[in-house]
């Protein structure tokens, strides 16, 4: 991964008028023509991403998109955006609804008179001319609007291909009927699969005019609604926070808008409602569902001091929580913005695609003139090598090229942002198909990061509830993580309040001592007590040298004079780090251990999650982790990184592959390709099975379109397919694609 200068500004264009893969390739090579303009155009999301240096104006790429005949704007600002409770009907959509309608019921009699004869009665031609216009004009008006424009700018699309198509199936058959013999009384019609063969000045394609039109409508219709669909993740995620909030003023409750919240506002959070924005609670405990931004089902419990994330629902008691951010900074909005830069991002595939597309619809215009003419000097017939280039014109739109990549991006992307997931960019789907070698940092990662009480360990004549209680009372008042770790451990299984301490002090790198309950009581390590002339028996000598050969840390325990109990400590691996593990090996990964822990540390935690000792880096510094990541690629392995700290950040830039987890620190959630919203490793599995099935997806449309194309185009030009039969195959083309993509939402 390398790092590029940032442009000086950034822009997103929303794009109307595009109706096909080659008008997005048009839009693209117009504006990064401009001096200064680096430009994606994505066809699915109708949203141009332009990177413009200074000097240039908005207005100015605005003005080029409209010289390329489609029309452009900044997207609204989102407190311009309806709420969601308002209805919302896409203009696209009802527009083409409209269209649809109206052509089905127009065609479906045409299309029949056409291919059943024993409906045709005398001037059946004339009824189904009748129907056939308004749809050929009417209905495929926005072919021929395109086609119009782009002819003006001397470029031909999707749009031309149909356009092109159907009026010459149109033109002919009005010839025919005016001025041939076909609008003669008692005329009669076959319909073949095939070209049609036979008397030019009596052959009629009505029905292909009106019924590759409907077709059409019908997979735009379809492929508009998927799309909506595809990008129905993006949106439910944008839609999560609460609308409105009640902050405390004055000693008061006032309900504002949550645009209104500031850092440092206090606002007032009850059962069921949503946390406005993230926070810290500065009052009350509940339990947090965030199943909504992490896929965790299970509630999480909070108190004061703990962080909460905005959008996350209430589901226990009152909380008071104190902004901390607020708008675009808050971790659903920096959600919805990764999530929707890997949407509008290209694949390689993709852009290869593009380039294709290009140059595609001249091409076909040219096979379709070299058809008509091979049709009629090998045959002499006309109907028939106008039917084969008609057939060619329509069958040849490679829509489904253009939709292959966005679609399964839009999505992957989506059903990852629902499990916690967030995929950067398209460019990281290459990489994690690639990768073999898994480095996990150890703390915060697998382990939980903070130190617990693990076990008590009582000697002869000694009671482990008093050893606990003592030692706890004592650690209370130290703020050592490993004196914290043995209060926190004794309050919770003590099951009592914890006594006072008299006469405390602090004895550093020793450890602690004081009265409690009127006994002398020493914590800490074994030579605080040999320097109080307290000795340790072998049993608890034996335990204390077992406990720290286990990478764990034991804490001695003493009191009026008697060495009573060991008490120990860890950094406790997470309950699903070593399934994680498994996961991931399943996956042909090779997971690496990474730790700044003594070996000995190190590798009692490798073997509790199943990673092999030989795959253990130890004792290695924070600026050291970079080189290891390194040393392994130079043995040729493909490296993917999991880590959460700051430390991190630099190792994470330098792996092929990074997975932030989203429990961590900004650095290293920038610096990630992926970010694991959940502090759960198995996620990281997750991640990369999601990342591997949507470019198999992407894999797959590619070679759907390709081979489509590939195949369609001989048969076409060889007159096995009639223009109508090719005109439904296009359309399911797209639909196939778009259909296919949409089984990334049933991802688990």
């Amino acid at each position: 991964m390398s790092s590029t200068a940032a442009p000086a500004a950034e822009v997103e264009l929303t794009i109307g008028g595009m109706t096909c893969a080659s008008c997005a390739a048009r839009v693209e090579k117009k504006l990064n023509r401009m001096d200064g303009v680096t430009a994606t155009v994505n066809y699915a999301t109708e949203r141009a991403r332009v990177s413009y240096e200074d000097g240039i104006r908005v207005a100015d790429l605005i003005a080029t998109v409209e010289k390329t005949g489609y029309t452009a704007e900044e997207p609204a600002p989102p407190e311009q955006e309806p709420s969601p409770e308002a209805p919302r009907e896409d203009p696209e959509l009802a527009s083409l609804r409209e269209r649809l309608t109206v052509s089905a019921v127009l065609a479906l009699p045409v299309v029949l008179l056409a291919m059943v004869p024993s409906l045709q009665f005398d001037n059946w031609q004339w009824l189904s001319l009748t129907f056939a216009a308004p749809v050929v004009v009417w209905g495929g008006l926005p072919f021929h609007r395109a086609t119009f424009t782009n002819a003006r700018h001397g470029t031909a699309t999707m749009d031309t291909l149909i356009s092109v198509g159907t009026l010459a199936a149109f033109g002919w058959s009005v010839w025919a009927l005016f001025w041939g013999h076909a609008g003669m009384p008692g005329m009669r019609h076959g319909f073949d699969l095939t070209v049609s063969r036979g008397e030019a000045s009596s052959t009629i394609y009505l029905e292909v005019a009106a019924g590759v039109v409907t077709f059409i409508l019908l997979g735009r219709y379809l492929e508009a609604r998927a799309k909506r669909r595809s990008g129905a993740a993006l949106r439910a995620l944008m839609e999560l926070g609460a609308r409105d909030v009640s902050v405390l003023r004055d000693g008061r409750e006032v309900r504002v808008p949550v645009a209104d919240l500031k850092v440092g506002d206090r606002f007032v959070v009850r059962p069921g409602e949503k946390v406005a924005t993230d926070g810290t609670v500065v009052e009350g405990a509940s339990a947090v569902d965030a199943s909504m931004l992490t896929g965790e089902s299970v509630p999480v419990d909070v108190t004061v001091g703990d962080a909460v994330t905005g959008a996350t629902v209430n589901a226990g008691g009152r909380l008071v929580v104190e902004a901390s951010r607020v708008g675009a900074d808050t971790q659903l909005a920096r959600m919805a913005k990764l999530v929707e830069d890997a949407q509008n991002g290209k694949a390689e595939a993709q852009r290869l695609a593009d380039r294709i597309s290009a140059v595609f619809v001249p091409a076909v215009l040219l096979i379709a003139v070299a058809t008509f003419g091979v049709w009629l000097g090998m045959t002499d017939e006309l109907t028939a090598a106008f039917t084969a280039a008609v057939a060619v014109l329509i069958i040849a739109c490679p829509c489904a090229l253009g939709l292959a990549t966005p679609t399964a991006l839009m999505v992957g992307t989506g059903r990852g942002a629902q499990l916690g997931i967030l995929i950067k960019g398209p460019e990281v789907l290459e990489s994690t198909r690639r990768v073999d070698t898994v480095v996990l940092d150890k703390t915060g990662t697998v382990t939980t990061g903070r130190m617990t009480l693990q076990e008590v360990y009582a000697a002869a004549g000694a009671d482990e509830k008093q050893v606990l209680r003592l030692a706890g009372a004592l650690e209370h008042a130290s703020e050592h993580p490993i004196a914290r770790a043995v209060a926190t451990g004794a309050e919770e299984r003590v099951g009592v309040p914890l006594p006072s301490v008299d006469g405390f002090e602090n004895l550093a790198g020793l450890g602690v001592r004081g009265t409690v309950d009127g006994h002398e009581v020493l914590v800490g390590r074994a030579r605080l007590l040999d320097e109080a002339g307290v000795a340790l028996p072998d049993e608890l000598v034996a335990l204390r040298t077992r406990a720290e050969a286990e990478g764990r840390t034991a804490v001695a325990v003493a009191w009026d004079g008697v060495a009573r109990g060991v008490v120990t400590v860890a950094d406790a691996v997470k309950e699903t780090s070593a399934e994680a593990v498994r996961e991931l090996r399943a996956l042909g990964l090779t997971p690496v251990l990474l730790t700044g822990d003594n070996r000995t540390v190190a590798e009692s935690v490798a073997r509790r999650v199943g990673i092999d000792d030989e795959f253990v880096f130890a004792e290695v510094l924070p600026q050291d982790k970079v080189e290891v990541i390194k040393r392994l690629q130079a043995e040729g392995r493909t490296v993917a990184m999991v880590g959460d700290g700051v430390n991190d950040a630099a190792a994470l830039a330098v792996a092929d592959l990074g997975l932030a987890m989203g429990t961590g620190t900004d650095a290293a959630i920038e610096a990630g390709d992926l970010t694991l919203v959940r502090g759960d490793l198995r996620v990281a599995a997750d991640a990369i099975r999601l990342s591997r099935r949507t470019l198999a997806t992407i894999k797959g449309n590619l070679v759907w379109a390709f081979g489509y194309n590939v195949a369609a185009l001989p048969l076409a030009a060889a007159g096995l397919l009639n223009p109508m039969i090719a005109g439904a195959a296009m359309a399911f083309s797209s639909l196939f694609v778009v259909t296919n993509s949409l089984r990334l939402r049933a991802f688990r």
